[in-house]
């Protein structure tokens, strides 16, 4: 099993940035995909980013594309999503999923995730 805990979410204002943390234990990160989703209240999980295990291409949704870099530092078995340019729809509780039998089709499904950590909010003002 993994744990996974997020970090680093607060309250910005539109225009600025925050750099989100998850840290795994348990198990290596290199052996899963991991991503980050985002929730509202009333809406589904909504995808926001992912890595593969294998190689380093990052996929993105829409709405953050250009805007938003996930990463991984497999020294600190940490992930990370920058976030810039941020705008008050941004705004929801982050959540990283980590998944081991994760494929291009499915990597947007939240509920092909094996572990989710406990969210972290952010608030983006206007």
């Amino acid at each position: 099993q993994v744990q996974l805990v997020e970090s680093g979410g607060g309250l910005v204002q539109t225009g600025n940035s925050l750099r989100l943390s998850c840290a795994a234990s348990g198990r290596p990160i290199n052996s899963y995909s991991m991503a980050w989703f985002r929730q509202v209240p009333g809406k589904e999980r909504e995808f926001v980013a992912a890595l593969f295990r294998s190689g380093n291409n990052a996929y993105y949704g829409d709405s953050v594309k250009g805007r938003f870099t996930i990463s991984r530092e497999n020294a600190r078995n940490t992930v990370y999503l920058q976030m810039n340019s941020l705008k008050p729809e941004d705004t929801a509780v982050y959540y990283c999923g980590a998944g081991a039998r994760l494929i291009l089709s499915t990597m947007r499904d939240s509920g092909r995730y094996d572990y989710w950590g406990q969210g972290t909010r952010v608030t983006v003002s206007s």
